[in-house]
């Protein structure tokens, strides 16, 4: 089971893919900028983006997953993704998304299921020391965020969802940018399951550099911001290099931080394959 939203959730799935035999992801459906955010305000659907990105990480190499992650450059479909419009449809034909979700990733091959966080849109909202910001597009450039939280503020989660981390061995969450990736999936029911549930909980840090949200964060800052909005990790895992700058004895002692070379070489991108096994190493119960 693995939590986020964006580009670092489809890193951590693409990773897992190669030692996991069952997958299931909750995706934010906050975004409101680009294809995702002309869909929802036109459609009136939830934001496609994060979930088709992250189908895409879990379809085997080839047409379908090409065609999910392309991008239209003329015309009226100029800046969308195809794999949004093909979502777009379903969302419209089917009783709900995760219905959408399933047919979708039935139809590509998808090694793993994809969720929505919520039933429906929310909005993602930013509160800082200047006042309120909404939007996650808004919120993404905004220096000085201390919590975040969502219009509605319990919005419904799916039965699906709960279910799935009811029954997880692991929950892995991250990486991504903290406010508008990781947190913006981590609602409330999101998080009353994760407390209820058994599974080892794994929080993967964002790699540097760091965005306007989270400018100046240290690691440090990082953890005390997932723990302060509610998520109580086993496992803190972040990249070698975050470790020389890391003062250990500034941090909770209630976990275990982990440090591995997950990144890229010269590159802030995560490598898919060391992070899948830095993940495996945490997740899997008993090594064969």
């Amino acid at each position: 089971m693995a939590i986020g939203g964006g580009h670092g959730l489809a890193a951590t799935l693409e990773g897992l893919a190669t030692w996991c035999t069952e997958i299931t992801a909750v995706v934010s459906v906050a975004d409101d900028g680009g294809s995702s955010g002309r869909l929802r305000r036109d459609l009136g659907i939830p934001a496609p983006g994060d979930m088709r990105r992250c189908l895409a990480a879990l379809t085997p190499p080839g047409l379908p997953r090409d065609a999910l992650e392309h991008r239209f450059s003329d015309g009226d479909l100029d800046g969308h993704a195809a794999g949004n419009i093909w979502l777009a449809a379903l969302l419209e034909s089917a009783s709900n998304t995760v219905e959408a979700l399933d047919v979708l990733a039935a139809m590509v091959g998808a090694r793993g299921r994809i969720l929505p966080s919520t039933h429906g849109s929310v909005d993602l909202v930013a509160h800082t020391g200047h006042g309120v910001v909404q939007g996650q597009v808004a919120v993404a450039s905004t220096i000085g965020v201390e919590r975040v939280s969502t219009q509605p503020t319990d919005p419904p989660v799916p039965i699906e969802v709960v279910a799935a981390i009811a029954e997880a061995d692991a929950v892995v969450v991250g990486p991504g940018s903290l406010f508008t990736s990781v947190l913006a999936a981590l609602v409330p029911g999101v998080l009353r399951a994760i407390e209820a549930s058994e599974a080892r909980v794994v929080y993967v840090a964002n790699l540097n550099p760091k965005s306007d949200e989270t400018r100046s964060f240290s690691l440090a800052d990082h953890i005390r911001a997932v723990t302060r909005h509610g998520l109580r990790p086993d496992v803190v895992l972040a990249d070698r290099a975050e470790a020389n700058g890391s003062q250990t004895n500034s941090f909770p002692t209630d976990f275990e931080l982990v440090f591995r070379t997950v990144a890229q070489p010269n590159s802030f991108l995560h490598d898919v394959d060391a992070l899948g096994l830095a993940l495996a190493d945490l997740v899997r119960p008993v090594r064969a």
